[in-house]
């Protein structure tokens, strides 16, 4: 009998993993300003990342740099970094990863308490490993799609969540905590999902 199906959800500080601090350094200079210009305390930035069981194999989904990649990490698709003519460098590209038996390099700094189970079953879950491959590949760091917020990591994850019929209503960050996307995600998700009902 096959094991039920599972999704975890891991909340994992920005720049976690960074050896140069590069990530966390520009993190915390942008929230720094984010939070003045909105008049309100500075907040820990987390980005998200998906373990998910099905049918006996196990995946990872994430969103990471292309320059990252190793060899099998499960690519689907890429986009580009900060402005679209940057994309055509490799150190200014994303890669969308749905990695079969893949690790989460920084799983071990995800909050305490550990991954945030998802309630699922055997469609959704299905539907949400199919969805990957047709993330809307829009630029990293900025609105293209008019959504008010920043297209990034937390917008994959929202929006596959949300396109598969998922609940998202109650996933919110750790206590203290902001992931930025987030919302864009589910703003796609949604005007997709109505897109589909008026055809």
């Amino acid at each position: 009998m096959e094991p039920e199906p599972r999704i975890d959800l891991y909340w994992l500080p920005l720049g976690a993993g960074d050896n140069t601090h590069c990530v966390r350094v520009n993190g915390r200079a942008y929230e720094a300003l984010v939070a003045l210009v909105e008049r309100r305390d500075r907040c820990d930035l987390y980005h998200s990342a998906l373990e998910v069981l099905r049918g006996g194999a196990r995946y990872v989904i994430e969103m990471a740099p292309v320059w990252s990649s190793g060899a099998a990490q499960g690519t689907v698709s890429e986009g580009p970094v900060g402005l679209r003519v940057l994309g055509r460098s490799r150190a200014f590209r994303y890669e969308v990863r749905c990695w079969r038996d893949g690790v989460i390099p920084d799983a071990a700094a995800a909050v305490v308490g550990g991954p945030v189970p998802v309630e699922t079953d055997s469609a959704r879950t299905k539907r949400l490993l199919e969805l990957v491959p047709s993330f809307p590949t829009a630029t990293w760091g900025r609105d293209e799609l008019r959504t008010g917020e920043m297209w990034n990591s937390n917008s994959l994850i929202s929006w596959l969540l949300a396109a598969s019929g998922h609940d998202t209503g109650t996933i919110t960050p750790p206590d203290r905590g902001r992931s930025p996307g987030w919302a864009a995600g589910l703003v796609v998700a949604a005007r997709q999902g109505a897109d589909a009902g008026r055809r």
